[in-house]
């Protein structure tokens, strides 16, 4: 609740109001005021002071002065008339409220005058600077067209002149009638005189095997010698070396050597299909049990991300591989990637479950007794 002020002094001539009220040593930034044409109030927490005025000011003339824990208030009345009081005599709360109202909303309306008057002026002063640019420009282009035109006019005088300069210069000299006769005269008396003969054009000699038919017959001989006879047809014989595993025949192990070659025949496939960026790696660097040995050294070494390259490139050799999948995340596991670690452990799972399927009984007995010694 605000402490209202009632400690405050004025004095007042015809024409204006002096109002001086104190601060209290409340900082002057904290000091809000508000000036309408019946209405005066200050805000300076915690402290208020409102007062509704005798008769109408002209507020936007009307002065505040803030300064030495005091302001002093310069207000100007519209009509030159004493006051009996500074504020309005049997003012209810009624009253008051209106009063308030009114003076925000003359505010209010006054603000927006002003931001819309200030708003076209400023929309003024940018169509003024759009204009004057626009003048300026055109003034430019203006000249650079007549230093152009000027430039073209003079380079096709100096065009004209120089060929008129060409043409002066090929025209033979003109001998006049009279000096031509005269000259006539004194040939004809010394007997010098020839008529002239101008020199006979030799058709030239035609040389034999020099036609177009003789050009044509050549080009065809000598396109018929560049072309090189067909080749022979012939067939190469190419024979494969079996793979033989060195297994007893005791511990014959056909059905997994079987899928064992079915999977490097995939992961060949793989690598000369899907990975064509990989044609550069060395051979052994194409084998999943290589890469996954690799990934476990990185691994021991903590180095967790170049194990998890080493992984990726060897399930895209061999996706059915669950140790890879669990190694991949055991290395996502080291590095908080926990959905990532989850979503290879049940691929790994999912993959051992469906090899459980497939094999025969005796075939898992028989890897149980040379693994477990069962």
């Amino acid at each position: 609740m605000p402490v209202r002020v009632s400690e405050f002094s004025w004095q007042q001539t015809p024409a204006a109001v002096f109002l001086s009220l104190p601060l209290r040593g409340v900082c002057v930034r904290d000091a809000d005021v508000f000036c309408g044409e019946s209405y005066l109030k200050v805000n300076f927490s915690p402290f208020l002071f409102e007062v509704f005025l005798y008769a109408p000011i002209d507020d936007g003339n009307s002065k505040a002065k803030i300064g030495n824990d005091m302001i002093l208030f310069t207000l100007y009345k519209k009509e030159p008339v004493m006051w009996e009081t500074l504020s309005m005599p049997d003012i209810d709360k009624e009253m008051m409220q209106r009063i308030r109202e009114k003076s925000i909303l003359q505010a209010q309306e006054k603000a927006k005058e002003a931001t819309e008057a200030k708003s076209a002026a400023k929309r003024e002063d940018q169509r003024y600077t759009l204009g004057v640019m626009m003048k300026i420009e055109e003034e430019e282009r203006k000249k650079i067209e007549d230093m152009k035109e000027n430039e073209r006019k003079k380079a096709t005088r100096e065009l004209e002149a120089w060929k008129e300069c060409q043409r002066q210069a090929e025209e033979p000299k003109r001998i006049p009638r009279k000096e031509k006769c005269q000259r006539g005269k004194q040939a004809e008396e010394k007997g010098a005189i020839k008529p002239p003969s101008l020199p006979r054009k030799v058709p030239p000699t035609r040389l034999p095997g020099r036609g177009r038919n003789w050009e044509n017959i050549f080009s065809e001989k000598l396109k018929e010698d560049s072309i090189p006879a067909p080749r022979s047809a012939g067939s190469i014989q190419i024979s494969f070396t079996p793979r033989v595993f060195p297994t007893a025949l005791r511990e014959s192990q056909v059905a997994e050597e079987e899928e064992w070659l079915h999977k490097q025949a995939e992961a060949r496939r793989a690598m000369s299909t899907d990975l064509p960026e990989f044609c550069d790696l060395k051979e052994e660097e194409k084998n999943p049990d290589w890469l996954k040995e690799k990934g476990n050294k990185l691994f021991a070494t903590e180095n967790y991300l170049a194990a998890v390259d080493a992984y990726n490139l060897a399930i895209r050799l061999n996706s059915k591989i669950p140790l890879l999948y669990l190694n991949r995340a055991a290395c996502h596991l080291k590095l908080k990637n926990l959905h990532k670690a989850i979503e290879d452990s049940s691929k790994a799972c999912k993959i051992m479950k469906l090899h459980l399927r497939s094999t025969q009984p005796t075939q898992l007995y028989r890897t149980m007794r040379r693994r477990f010694g069962i």
